[in-house]
């Protein structure tokens, strides 16, 4: 009736001028649900309601003009009190339009109306300014980073905007401190402690207290804020962990406000003051002096969802270290091992050498290359697959102990252990033998266990694994008996007449039998028993090496650089290392003879006119190099990747290369 009416238009004229002015906004839902009690309230609260945000936008608009940079250079960190208002009108207008969305009986008509003024609230932000596309696409990996108490960084103001939107006002925010005479991009800052310094410092401080003649001056980037009133905690990380700012407005005097309205999730700040720790126990920089040292212009992702999608955390990877700790401890764990491995190598007698990545012939593994051609030579160049035969050169050059730890790059498949560029250590020992390289292997990886995981026994994924020496040792021909008892590598090589590469007979016709009854693929084409004995053990026995095992003697047919093993023929004085069902080394007696050598790498040159990608040709050059002597040698190849997967207890290698190759966005695989 007309009495609820007068009644209900009292009150908007009562309250809502307030409610907008002191930016209340959560009594407009109770309001709105009064109004709709008759469609004339609600037609007039919808006409008063826009005349009062059109009388606010036209003051608010004015603000923004005059008194923006006013407020900027209240603190070197810039802020944009007038902008940081308009965003929080926003913020509160969005939570009004998501309970009117959430109500029990929802009225189309007063949403509609709160829908409208969320939209003239945006308008009223500065004119955009496109930011350059993002290469991830999208609205950024899982989420916003918004949070408010909880987020990741300006307030939850953020999560009613878009991407665009925020990378604009957050460049306003940073053009205001520029032009408040401020840079938001410092050249330099003098941080006193970090953060586990800070923690170990003060750690006898007591809940509550604070040290007084404490003058302590720490930086990083801004994770989380939370503000309430006069208070704000700033949650920030460096390269060592977090701190915690605690802001006050008291000490912080004139600067509070436009530090907070400049400052947003992702930014690098500088802070001076005192310690405290807070009653709840949290030791915290009680800050007197606050710097913005960097405007971060894109939010960092949403605090709960993170970077959900795992290739996204590959390709920004940047991100990835920023909100997952563990990544970043994944790779300091790798910077350790491979500095324990050069330090060991280097107190024993090693000299580290580099060695080309461009090669003329490919060679030292069997592997396709990456070819490459260069134009002022004029030559076809693979990139190396393998280290091995320059360091070699380098023994017969006189180097007696030679190790290189460098990239190598082969063109094959990917997957969770395999990427097309990776690291391994090679190196090189004159007269020494496989045994010798045994005991060396695990001198280097039980060493670098106990260096980064602080033993010999370690965790991946669910499985125990003890790397204390002595490891297991057997040989292939021996575990694929195991698997296969039909299958006697020496007595079925005998039987067809000894043979390294018997192409018929007896023997081989049988262990193909038993090999294609086991369900070993491609086994019918396999042209020789040592080539077969390899096939079998890899489908059938190589999976479940879980403890560090070395498998020993390979067959000669897959081996063209190891000396022939002393005592039992067919095969090479060979092992491999095998731990959590992969391989994570390779060493030999090195081949020195170059007779030998040569009908080996002619063996593998004919392989590769048949059409084998990864056989190579016949390196002239190394041949050469090894008909000037060379003298007994031990070598060992041990993939960097692998093992620091297996002591980070990462599931694929991608976790531990810092950027893998990945297929572009959008690119469709390759048809075979």
């Amino acid at each position: 009736g007309s009495t609820r009416s007068d009644t209900t238009m009292l009150l908007l004229r009562t309250l809502l001028p307030a409610a907008v002015s002191s930016r209340c906004c959560r009594l407009v839902p109770p309001l709105a649900a009064l109004a709709s009690a008759s469609p004339a309230d609600a037609a007039a609260v919808r006409a008063f309601s826009m005349q009062q945000a059109a009388v606010v936008a036209a003051q608010r608009q004015r603000r923004v003009h005059r008194g923006v940079l006013g407020g900027l250079r209240m603190c070197s960190g810039g802020g944009g009190s007038a902008l940081a208002d308009l965003e929080r009108d926003i913020q509160a207008q969005g939570e009004v339009v998501r309970e009117l969305k959430a109500a029990a009986e929802r009225d189309e008509a007063a949403i509609k109306a709160a829908v409208e003024r969320l939209l003239a609230l945006k308008a009223q932000l500065p004119a955009p300014v496109e930011p350059p596309p993002a290469k991830s696409g999208g609205k950024g990996g899982g989420g916003r980073g918004g949070g408010g108490k909880g987020g990741g960084g300006s307030g939850a103001a953020e999560a009613e905007l878009s991407e665009s939107e925020i990378f604009r006002v957050r460049l306003d925010k940073a053009q205001a401190v520029a032009a408040g005479g401020h840079t938001p991009y410092a050249y330099s800052f003098a941080p006193t402690h970090s953060s586990a310094a800070f923690a170990e410092a003060f750690d006898s401080l007591s809940p509550g207290a604070e040290d007084a003649s404490a003058e302590v001056a720490l930086c990083g980037r801004v994770m989380t804020k939370r503000s309430f009133g006069k208070l704000a905690f700033f949650t920030v990380q460096d390269g060592e962990g977090t701190f915690q700012l605690y802001l006050d407005k008291k000490r912080l005097g004139a600067a509070f406000r436009p530090f907070l309205d400049a400052t947003d999730g992702g930014d690098f700040v500088g802070v001076k003051g005192g310690v405290k720790r807070t009653d709840k126990g949290e030791l915290s920089v009680l800050v007197a002096e606050a710097t913005l040292l960097t405007k971060a212009l894109r939010p960092l992702p949403d605090k709960w969802k993170g970077l959900a999608d795992v290739n996204k955390r590959y390709r920004q990877r940047y991100l990835d270290m920023i909100v997952n700790p563990r990544v970043r401890a994944t790779f300091a764990a790798r910077a350790r091992i491979t500095a324990y491995l050069r330090r060991y190598l280097d107190e024993r007698g090693f000299l580290e050498i580099e060695t080309p990545c461009l090669n003329a012939q490919p060679g030292g593994a069997e592997a396709k290359p990456f070819e490459t051609y260069h134009n002022a030579l004029g030559l076809d160049l693979t990139l190396r697959i393998a280290t091995e035969l320059y360091l070699k050169r380098l023994v017969i050059g006189g180097v007696e102990r030679v190790y290189e730890l460098g990239r190598i790059f082969r063109n094959e498949g990917i997957s969770t252990r395999h990427n097309p560029e990776f690291t391994s250590i090679e190196l090189y020992q004159a007269y020494a033998d496989y045994e010798d390289m045994m005991a060396l292997t695990e001198e280097l990886v039980a060493g670098a266990a106990r260096h980064v995981a602080g033993g010999t026994s370690v965790e991946y994924q669910g499985a125990s694994i003890d790397l204390a020496p002595p490891w297991r040792r057997v040989t292939m021909a021996e575990l694929v008996a195991e698997k296969l008892p039909q299958f006697d590598f020496f007595a079925l090589r005998e039987a067809d007449g000894g043979s390294d590469a018997a192409s018929g007979g007896e023997g081989l016709a049988a262990a193909r039998a038993a090999a294609q009854a086991a369900g070993v693929a491609g086994a019918g084409e396999a042209p020789s028993l040592g080539e077969l004995l390899a096939l079998c053990f890899e489908e059938l026995c190589e999976p479940e090496l879980v403890q560090p095992t070395f498998v020993l003697d390979h067959p000669t047919e897959v081996s063209p650089l190891a000396k022939p093993h002393r005592t039992r023929p067919g095969v090479t004085e060979r092992f491999e290392l095998f731990a959590v069902g992969r391989e994570l080394a390779n060493a030999f007696s090195e081949l020195t003879d170059p007779v030998d050598q040569r009908a080996r790498f002619e063996a593998q040159a004919a392989k590769k006119a048949a059409g084998d990608e990864e056989a190579c040709g016949v390196d002239e050059d190394f041949l050469t190099a090894l008909e000037h002597g060379m003298p007994p040698t031990g070598g060992l190849g041990i993939g960097i990747d692998r093992l620091v997967m297996l002591l980070t207890d990462s599931p694929s290698i991608k976790d531990v290369i810092a950027f893998p190759l990945l297929r572009p966005e959008g690119q469709p695989a390759p048809k075979e």
